[in-house]
């Protein structure tokens, strides 16, 4: 018996949005009495960050405090159109929506300042604390819940802007089939550290190095956290889930979730993540999408690791114990026949 260690990597790169008759999303943003500018977006949040990001976004965009914003995910009803949550295109799509909405809204809202202040719109900056002011100067001023009340009941006007992020529809040219069916590609290397024991086929994986390219990391800390809970999603896939088949009877298998196999606090590596930061000039401060890439790398990572282990290529999912007995022992029969003496039959012949 021995626990055979093995390092392997794995690359991949992955497109942002999709060639759907232009993929668009639209953002809309208004600012109520008080100087809290809404976003509403039909766009889905499911747990990857888009309201943090599009709050950033036009927070970065208005030069106002994050807390200024507020944002509504409401419906397709009651929201601006949304082509979905796929395609890891949120952050890049919803992204330029939104800054296109805000800098709408920003010019009005400096309209209203250089009324209230008498002065030029050109001549007005935000300083990022919620304060309108004369460039270069602290006074004149104003504060924006001051403004939106002044905007609202006395200069009648609405503080709003709208924003819609198209991609052109690129159609296919018939003789070589070229096209550009997405936005910008980002681009992943995962690095795994396994260990095999060679008596049970388990494999345990006690560590995943992860350097991603993603444009620029609007919010390193959910960006460190897609990559990590993708790359547990990746391992679970590698070694755990699957509900065919069923072996070795089919009512062996799954019934429910309590059922199906996934990875346990006990079973989650260390992870080491960095981000190399090239903005994409099509991206929202430089963004590119993130989501769905973050399981891709580590699943051939770990295969690759396996193999440098204890020599066993699996290539079916979940990397069972079962399947990486079943390769040592062909391991163990190709050498059997590679070192037999003259006279015996080699494995061709038998």
């Amino acid at each position: 018996m021995a626990r055979l260690r093995g390092r392997g990597y794995a690359s991949v790169n992955y497109p942002t949005g999709m060639n759907l008759g232009g993929d668009p999303s639209q953002a809309l943003i208004h600012a109520t009495t008080t100087g809290t500018f809404v976003i509403t977006l039909s766009s889905v949040d499911l747990g990857q960050g888009i309201k943090t990001i599009a709050a950033q976004c036009a927070a970065e965009t208005l030069g106002l405090p994050i807390e200024n914003v507020l944002v509504n995910t409401a419906d397709t009803d009651t929201g601006p159109h949304c082509m979905g949550t796929f395609a890891s295109r949120g952050t890049h799509r919803v992204g330029n929506a939104v800054i296109m909405a805000a800098a709408e809204a920003r010019a009005v809202m400096l309209e209203v300042a250089a009324e209230e202040l008498e002065v030029d719109a050109g001549d007005l900056e935000t300083d990022g604390t919620g304060v309108v002011k004369l460039k270069g100067s602290e006074q004149p001023s104003i504060h924006i819940t001051d403004l939106a009340l002044a905007a609202h009941f006395k200069h009648g006007r609405t503080i709003s802007g709208r924003g819609i992020f198209l991609k052109e529809p690129s159609v296919p040219v018939p003789e070589t089939g070229e096209m550009d069916p997405d936005s910008c590609q980002a681009h992943a290397c995962t690095v795994a550290v396994v260990e095999v024991d060679d008596e049970t086929g388990t494999v345990e994986v006690l560590e995943l190095y992860n350097a991603y390219e993603i444009g620029r990391a609007l919010n390193p800390a959910m960006a460190t956290q897609q990559v990590e809970g993708g790359a547990w999603m990746g391992m679970s896939h590698a070694l755990f889930e699957t509900t065919e088949p069923y072996y070795p009877r089919r009512d062996h298998g799954p019934r429910d979730f309590a059922d199906y196999l996934m990875p346990g606090p006990a079973d989650i590596p260390v992870q080491h993540s960095l981000f190399l930061e090239r903005p994409a000039g099509n991206g929202p401060y430089g963004a590119k999408g993130i989501g769905e890439m973050t399981a891709n790398a580590p699943i051939p990572a770990i295969a690759n690791a396996i193999f440098d282990a204890c020599g066993v290529r699996v290539t079916a999912m979940p990397f069972t114990p079962e399947r990486v007995l079943r390769g040592l022992d062909a391991l163990r029969e190709d050498t059997l026949y590679e070192d037999a003496p003259p006279g015996v039959p080699s494995r061709g012949d038998a």
